[in-house]
């Protein structure tokens, strides 16, 4: 007897008598035949013939879980037979149902990481409907927010006859909803806007009829310019009342012969940025202008700052109720010296959701939609109360619950498949605090966001008793981020490094400082002002007991002068490279006494590598190291004061009177190469010369060019654009463009370019092949003669391998 088993086999038969080597089959069947024999299912649901076991009858119970579909963010959705799962990719979300961003929400978050300028994505609303966008981050003291346009050239426009007004359109890189809210959320943006003319008006003005308006992003023209105030009418020339003529508001308005322009920031955010403008006044005989708009720049986040402190246990901050019933984020960040406290709490009928400091190391995240309470501890291994900004994001969707602490590994839970889903509260929602005003938190909350949207804590803080606006102390948090003895600095908002005793630069002290050398070049750092009738004694007192050097250097040059540090006795000290490139550390600190020459390790440091050099002397015990090998002690024993410091020069001494001779003949062939970052104690005499270049301290003789190579790989350099490399052509002399251009005419002239160019090789090809083919053809009819020069006595053999006949040419293209 034959029995055959639909969808699996059961599970009293033994092995043996059933074997499936697939999985169990899920779904419907209809339209059953064995062999030519139609099988009767009411007959099998009579148990009549056969048997069954978890079947239904006469249904079809497949379940869509894709429908509707709970993937957020244009995420994919795909299921089994119990669960739906979403596929996040390519579409800058994460998480079970793609809730959470993967990007900052501002170029401010990403400087508090660290990261340095160039090309970000960012989503102003996290979570929120808004996408990911592009932008530029400019990193300098501040955080710059830099969306290009279309039109960034000069642009200039002829005169046309009987044309009223010439238009120009502005298109930028970021859609028009993420502009708007990336300029809500910046503390200040501006644009600046340069109008070149030549017997062309710009406003008319005192009271004349208007030639010419912009649009921002709110379609409102707008009769300000260049650093005017908003529905002023004026130029900042107006404003100031400095204009050319003085009874006109723009320096545009003299309709004069010779080119003049008004240039300025339009600053008023709320109008910004230029969308479209209109030019007037152009249609009479030599009228000629021009004019040129800058990137759209921000800085700024207003709701990274955002924040309350909490200083009693009874006060809370209170909002309208969270709506997150399917998907719920949370984050914030906080800092205290309490070891428990509720951040948030919101309430329903039955449901909640609150997330609290449970202990001094473990965040609790509670919520219950209908299903009971449901718990996630996050625990942390060291402790949170230690008066230190902690992050905290919290996540709740269908599928599970995810609770994170700083960069901690994310902590997360599966949700029930069966259930209750939807979160439903109608209390208000209390942070800080509870409605039972117990368990409160004692501390700073900053930059709240519940499902992308920003609460304004500083805001309701204002008129809530027990609640202040804002926190101080970000560098106990951020401190870190200023390297190389760069000093935080505290802002009410953020912080800043205060890099004037460091070597290096930028935002946090950390863009090396280099310098190109020449034989020529002389860099002299006076420790006091120069001045040729001071005496001895008043000129420089300064007397060392012991000092801290520091600097990095490239060169293929051997011997060669590095650092000359030198004194009004005849003192000094110097660090050189000998004729086998090995370093040196001279000490002169007593005129009557020969130098002492420590001579460190025997590796030649002049092989075009970057070497880096750290030497120090606390009395006569000298410290140096040089790269990552271990430091090496010397003993300095002619005396342990460096008296009267005069100066420190870097590349070719230029006062050689005093030198020693060993130093001079060393001194007189320069340094070529590169130097970077030097600090003698809390001197930077380079970074004085490269940026610093007018200071009366600093004299720069021969050529010294600011470069990258202090980069131990001058090849792999970080390039940092700057808001001039996004900026196309710089403003020199009359415009250059004669008429404006949009993008569809500059790609048809590239495609008209490249296809003509292509031709003209196409054709050059064919007529270099069909002359090479005449050229063969004309040499086989007529016979090659052997060249009797000893140039050819080897190739004079007509092999195969040496005659190439028409049928085997071969072209190399």
């Amino acid at each position: 007897m034959v029995v055959i088993w639909f969808t699996g086999c059961p599970g009293h038969i033994y092995k043996t008598e059933c074997r499936n080597p697939y999985a169990i089959f899920q779904g419907c069947m209809r339209l059953i035949s064995i062999g030519s024999n139609a099988v009767d299912l009411t007959k099998v649901q009579q148990t009549l013939i056969g048997n069954f076991s978890d079947l239904q009858m006469d249904t079809c119970g497949i379940i869509d879980r894709c429908l509707p579909n709970y993937c957020e963010h244009k995420g994919r959705c795909s299921q089994s037979w119990n669960m739906f799962y979403c596929n996040c990719s390519d579409s800058g979300y994460a998480g079970a149902t793609c809730h959470s961003s993967i990007y900052e929400q501002s170029c401010e978050a990403y400087k508090h990481r660290g990261n340095t300028s160039g090309f970000y994505h960012i989503d102003v609303d996290g979570s929120g409907a808004l996408g990911p966008q592009l932008v530029f981050c400019n990193m300098t003291d501040k955080a710059w927010t830099v969306i290009p346009h279309n039109n960034t050239e000069r642009i200039k426009i002829k005169s046309y006859k009987g044309t009223n007004h010439h238009f120009a359109y502005f298109n930028y890189t970021v859609h028009t909803e993420q502009l708007g809210a990336i300029i809500n959320q910046a503390e200040q943006c501006e644009q600046e806007f340069t109008y070149y003319c030549k017997q062309s008006q710009l406003l008319n003005s005192p009271d004349g009829a208007l030639f010419s308006w912009w649009v921002g992003r709110r379609d409102k023209a707008q009769t300000y310019w260049n650093g005017g105030v908003a529905g002023s009418r004026k130029c900042s020339c107006g404003l100031l009342e400095n204009c050319f003529q003085p009874d006109r508001y723009c320096n545009c308005e003299t309709d004069g012969k010779e080119w003049t322009n008004d240039s300025g920031l339009l600053s008023f955010k709320e109008h910004l940025p230029i969308t479209k403008i209109a030019f007037g006044d152009l249609n009479r005989t030599g009228s000629e202008a021009a004019f040129k708009v800058g990137h759209l720049q921000c800085h700024g986040d207003k709701n990274f700052w955002n924040s309350a402190f909490f200083n009693k246990e009874t006060s809370y901050l209170h909002f309208p109720t969270f709506h997150g019933e399917l998907s719920a984020d949370i984050s914030f960040l906080f800092k205290t010296t309490s070891s428990s406290g509720v951040f948030l709490e919101n309430l329903g009928i039955k449901d909640f959701i609150r997330i609290e400091l449970s202990s001094p190391d473990e965040v609790l995240f509670s919520y219950d939609v209908g299903n009971g309470p449901f718990e996630m501890r996050a625990k942390t291994p060291s402790p949170l109360n230690d008066n230190q900004w902690h992050h905290v994001k919290a996540e709740r969707n269908l599928k599970e619950a995810s609770l994170q602490v700083d960069q901690l590994p994310t902590r997360t839970q599966k949700a029930p498949i069966d259930g209750h889903i939807h979160l439903q509260l109608n209390s208000q929602l209390f942070v800080g605090g509870t409605a039972s005003r117990q368990k409160g938190f004692l501390g700073c909350i900053r930059s709240l966001q519940l499902n992308g949207v920003t609460l304004d804590l500083e805001e309701r803080a204002k008129i809530t008793p027990g609640v202040s606006p804002g926190c101080p102390g970000h560098c106990s948090t951020y401190g870190s981020l200023c390297q190389n003895g760069g000093k935080c600095v505290e802002k009410y908002a953020g912080f800043s490094c205060d890099c004037s005793v460091s070597a290096s630069a930028g935002p946090f002290c950390t863009t090396e400082v280099s310098g190109y050398f020449k034989s020529g070049t002389s860099v002299t750092y006076y420790l006091k002002e120069f001045n040729k009738n001071a005496s001895t004694q008043s000129a420089s007192m300064m007397n060392l007991r012991g000092e801290s050097v520091g600097f990095s250097f490239r060169t293929t040059q051997s011997p060669a002068l590095l650092l000359y540090v030198s004194s009004y006795h005849r003192e000094y000290i110097a660090a050189i490279l000998n004729r086998h490139g090995y370093l040196n550390i001279i000490y002169k600190l007593q005129d009557d006494k020969d130098a002492e020459v420590f001579q460190i390790s025997q590796r030649n440091m002049a092989n075009g590598l970057l070497h880096t050099v750290n030497f120090g002397r606390v009395s006569e015990t000298l410290t140096v190291q040089i790269d990552q090998f271990p430091a090496e002690e010397f003993t300095v024993i002619s005396d342990v004061e460096l008296d009267s410091i005069k100066s420190i020069v870097l590349g070719k001494i230029l006062d050689t009177t005093e030198l020693d001779p060993e130093i001079s003949r060393i001194n007189s062939l320069g340094f070529s190469g590169c130097i970077s970052v030097v600090q003698f104690n809390n001197i930077t005499p380079l970074k004085a010369a490269l940026l610093h270049p007018t200071a009366s301290n600093v004299t720069v003789t021969g050529q010294l060019r600011e470069s990258h190579c202090g980069s131990s790989n001058p090849f792999d350099i970080d390039t940092i654009r700057s808001l001039s490399d996004l900026s196309g052509r710089k403003d020199i002399g009359e415009p250059m463009v004669d008429a404006i251009k949009s993008e569809s005419a500059l790609i048809g002239g590239v495609i008209a370019v490249t296809i003509f160019v292509l031709i003209c090789a196409l054709a050059i090809m064919v007529r270099f092949l069909y002359r090479l083919k005449e050229s063969f053809q004309s040499r086989n009819r007529k016979g090659v003669k052997p060249d009797t020069s000893t140039h050819s006595t080897f190739n004079n053999d007509p092999s195969p391998q040496n005659v190439l006949r028409e049928t085997q040419k071969e072209y190399f293209i």
